[in-house]
């Protein structure tokens, strides 16, 4: 039993680690490819190195990148020593060494089109994908979320609110350095952002909940965990307009294996009554962690 445990809990690390990888390459090809070349300041260490860059002639954004990152992570360890996250600096430095890999392998000289908002769309769409998958393995790109750990821990200043307005002051300012029309699409690009990683991340972890009211009990819950191999639970139940005594089998499924139940039902029990609800946030072993 013990084998059995720390062999799923190598693989769901790997499995994490996994993710964690594809999450950061997704956000540097988003930030290199599509943010650098326009100049789209949507916050982040990725911002304040495009505000840079102009200043500091002969640094590219991907080294100062760098340069903040380790400079976060160091100040992250002297704030937090041992509790801080290891995940975090895993990102955090894959993230800045992808989007200097990127800039020595694919040097670009200017955006791929002249369609600003298309690229915006890429920008925002690669970089909150990544995100997602980040903050879905309980991780982080480090940079400004390494401020916000530290202002939580040392202040009652609501996180998300300071980290927002940092970030639109950094989109803000774009305006000041490079023209008002990158400033205007750098702010609607940090609107879009906020909405599309909490979609993503819904999307992500979208479950089906199914209620199934039967006679065939034994039988669905057979393929259920047989089968399917998920857990279920089954309760007694009364029809109010019946009164007939039946069974009431609860289990969460992934969308593959929510198909292949209701074809099962179909084909077993044709009457049964079922409810399918769909959910984003279930806890437990087979799904997300408790945290």
């Amino acid at each position: 039993m013990a084998d059995n445990s720390k062999q799923y809990k190598k693989q769901s690390a790997f499995k994490s680690y996994l993710f964690m990888t594809l999450g950061a390459v997704i956000m540097a090809a988003g930030i290199y490819f599509f943010k650098f070349p326009n100049n789209f300041s949507t916050g982040g260490v990725s911002a304040l190195s495009i505000l840079l860059v102009p200043l500091l002639r002969g640094v590219s954004a991907g080294q100062i990148m760098i340069f903040f990152n380790i400079l976060l992570l160091i100040v992250g360890f002297l704030v937090f020593g041992r509790k801080f996250a290891f995940k975090t600096v895993y990102c955090s430095m894959l993230l800045s060494i992808c989007t200097r890999v990127f800039e020595i392998v694919l040097p670009m000289e200017a955006a791929f089109t002249d369609q600003k908002f298309l690229e915006l769309i890429f920008a925002i769409g690669l970089t909150a994908v990544g995100s997602a998958i980040l903050f879905n393995e309980n991780a982080s790109s480090g940079g400004t979320d390494i401020v916000a750990m530290i202002l939580k821990k040392y202040s009652s200043l609501d996180i998300g609110k300071a980290l927002l307005c940092s970030d639109a002051i950094l989109a803000v300012a774009s305006a000041f350095v490079f023209d008002i029309e990158t400033g205007m699409f750098s702010v609607l690009g940090l609107v879009m952002k906020a909405f599309v990683v909490d979609n993503v991340i819904d999307s992500i972890n979208l479950t089906k909940c199914f209620q199934i009211i039967t006679d065939k009990d034994k039988e669905i819950c057979e393929f259920i965990t047989k089968d399917l191999h998920r857990g279920a639970t089954v309760s007694m139940c009364t029809g109010a307009f019946t009164h007939d005594d039946k069974r009431i089998i609860i289990t969460v499924l992934n969308r593959p294996q929510a198909v292949a139940l209701k074809q099962y039902i179909k084909s077993v029990d044709p009457k049964a009554f079922t409810v399918i609800t769909n959910s984003s946030d279930i806890l437990g072993r087979g799904f997300r962690t408790i945290v």
